[in-house]
């Protein structure tokens, strides 16, 4: 392998590259490669169908692949290559540094090629392109570099589950989706978070509770209490139904004012900017008065950057740019009179009830819709709950869902001051994803990353084992697990209530590092035998003197044989070989017996 391992990371000399075996996607043409790199320039990853050799280089290459390369021409480019041609040539994307190893994260999914920053793969996309002519054999990954060294660091292969392909492929077609899906009720809606915000309650009736009357021609449009409360001050009344009459503003006018509110952004031909700055001042939507003023001013300055019926594009600026693809912070909106009005119950139009508990809080239907595909369809498909001011919630952990509200109506979460936060967050990510809450399930799998421990990961590990969209917490749990193999089966009895899948999967980890295979043959038998004492397989093998392995492993005897095969028995002493043949483990246990005799008789 080119390169050597210096400081814990390693090192790629100038026009070599690095391979390793272990750095393979599991899928031909999907995966995920997650990695810190230190460089001056061209952080170089390459994509083969088969490992190259020792002396590859990528510009040599004949054989088909896929080239990555973050801060080419002396870090001022990103560049990606396809078989040697370059197919994407963009400045200032995703450059790389030289004063410290930076997190980075490249995945493939059928010639969808997705390169994102930050230490948490599927996350902080950058840049993203994709092949017309993809190539789905490519498996392994190689790192290179140009002509400077090339420090990588903490370099993981990950899988590309069903809903980070959704996710992805979500971004480059959502357009020719829209058009073959039923717009009524797209599916799968907790999938596709972006599908999702207040731009699609922009002069719906859903959840509506007022309406303007606007023009000569008196046409209605419908809005929400909520929201126009939370970006100026509009007149309402006290009724269950406001009507406000504009006739004196065109339509055009009341339509960009609203799409301001409710996307952040609206268009408008220059010569009505006065009009809309008007309403703006009206209804004292300070934000896009400011907003049309600068461009006003613009104008003023320059009229010639303006030709008459030119449209203008108007943007709020974001009130916390690290958040803004998160409500409420891309739009106009009061965040922290948001955060009061669950508490003082302004405008709200729903009570929700926990069972074994009192009013929980008095919602907004369009707040939780805004989050929540689930709730969306409660409050607006005609179910019992889109009729009622009352929903009520069963099996839902009361403090969970409070804390759900609270990120629900500030867009942040803060666990810090909780006093058990490890299994809040965990009950966290659960209701998470049963409402299909897409960035506070994000959140939650960010903290707990970030707070994994070697005596945190067989409790995470029961959570988010079944759950799909937990894949990357789960891949770093087991592999985790399989770094201290030794220790999370003997500090506590915790591993045993892992599922047979989970324990497969560590034991046929890439990184399963143990001080003997007769620990792992200990750890299986302990999990077999599914109680809160660890037990080695001596004491295991004295058990079945006076018990059956029907009775003793009951429902998982037939996961004890299909693990047993994990063992790498060949690895253990002949001393200790000869000892598990002559055991009652090989005579109770047939598939025991035939993996064990056969090693030691050929011995």
């Amino acid at each position: 392998m080119d390169g050597k391992k210096q400081k814990k990371y390693l090192t790629v000399a100038p026009f070599e590259c690095a391979w390793r075996k272990e750095l393979r996607f599991r899928e031909a043409g999907r995966g995920c490669v997650a990695f810190e790199a230190f460089a001056h320039n061209d952080v170089t990853v390459v994509f083969r169908e088969h490992v190259g050799s020792q002396n590859y280089h990528y510009k040599m290459d004949n054989s088909p692949h896929y080239t990555v390369i973050i801060g080419s021409h002396r870090n001022r480019r990103l560049k990606i290559e396809v078989d040697g041609k370059t197919v994407v040539d963009e400045a200032g994307i995703g450059l790389c540094c030289s004063s410290a190893f930076k997190s980075y994260w490249i995945s493939i999914c059928d010639g969808l090629i997705s390169i994102g920053k930050g230490q948490f793969p599927f996350q902080n996309l950058v840049f993203q392109w994709l092949d017309s002519n993809p190539n789905c054999s490519v498996q392994y990954v190689g790192l290179s570099s140009w002509d400077k060294h090339v420090g990588y660091r903490n370099v993981n292969v990950l899988p590309l589950k069903q809903n980070h392909i959704s996710l992805w492929k979500h971004l480059n077609h959502i357009e020719n989706e829209q058009d073959e899906n039923d717009e009524d009720e797209p599916e799968n809606n907790s999938e596709s978070y972006d599908d999702w915000g207040l731009k699609n309650f922009l002069e719906s009736w859903d959840l509506s509770d007022m309406f303007f009357v606007v023009g000569e021609e008196e046409k209605v449009v419908p809005a929400h209490r909520i929201i126009l409360s939370l970006s100026g001050s509009f007149p309402f009344s006290s009724s269950s139904e406001d009507v406000i009459q504009i006739p004196e503003v065109a339509y055009p006018i009341l339509h960009a004012l609203l799409q301001y509110i409710y996307t952040g952004r609206t268009e408008i031909v220059e010569p009505q900017l006065g009009f809309l700055k008007d309403l703006g001042q009206q209804f004292v939507v300070i934000s896009l008065v400011k907003q049309c003023e600068e461009v006003i001013d613009r104008v003023k300055l320059n009229k010639k950057l303006f030709d008459l019926g030119k449209t203008v594009e108007i943007s709020h600026p974001c009130s916390r740019p690290q958040r803004c693809a998160v409500f409420p912070f891309e739009l106009p909106i009061n965040v922290q009179k948001l955060k009061e009005s669950i508490s003082v119950g302004s405008y709200t139009d729903v009570d929700i009830y926990i069972d074994g508990h009192d009013l929980v809080a008095r919602c907004h239907k369009l707040i939780l819709s805004l989050w929540s595909a689930p709730f969306m369809k409660m409050c607006t498909n005609g179910m019992c709950e889109s009729k009622s001011s009352q929903i009520i919630l069963r099996d839902v952990s009361f403090e969970a869902f409070t804390t759900m509200l609270e990120f629900m109506y500030s867009g942040e979460l803060n666990v810090e001051d909780t006093v058990d936060a490890g299994r809040l967050l965990i009950q966290l990510l659960l209701l998470a994803d049963q409402f299909g809450v897409a960035p506070l399930h994000q959140e939650c799998c960010k903290i707990i990353l970030e707070c994994l421990s070697v005596d945190s990961i067989c409790p995470i590990l029961q959570v988010v084992s079944p759950i799909s969209s937990c894949e990357l917490l789960k891949e770093t749990c087991e592999r985790k697990f399989s770094r201290h193999f030794d220790y999370c089966t003997t500090a506590s009895s915790n591993f045993v209530l892992l599922d047979e899948a989970t324990l497969g999967g560590i034991l046929q980890h890439p990184s399963l590092t143990v001080t003997s295979e007769e620990r792992i043959l200990d750890a299986i038998l302990s999990w077999g035998i599914l109680t809160n004492e660890l037990y080695g397989w001596e004491a295991v093998d004295e058990l079945l003197i006076s018990s059956r392995p029907e009775l003793l492993f009951g429902d998982r005897l037939k996961s004890i044989e299909a693990l047993l095969p994990l063992v790498r028995f060949p690895l253990m002493s002949l001393s200790l070989l000869k000892k598990l043949a002559k055991s009652n483990l090989s005579v109770r246990i047939p598939e025991f017996g035939k993996l064990v005799s056969m090693l030691w008789i050929r011995e």
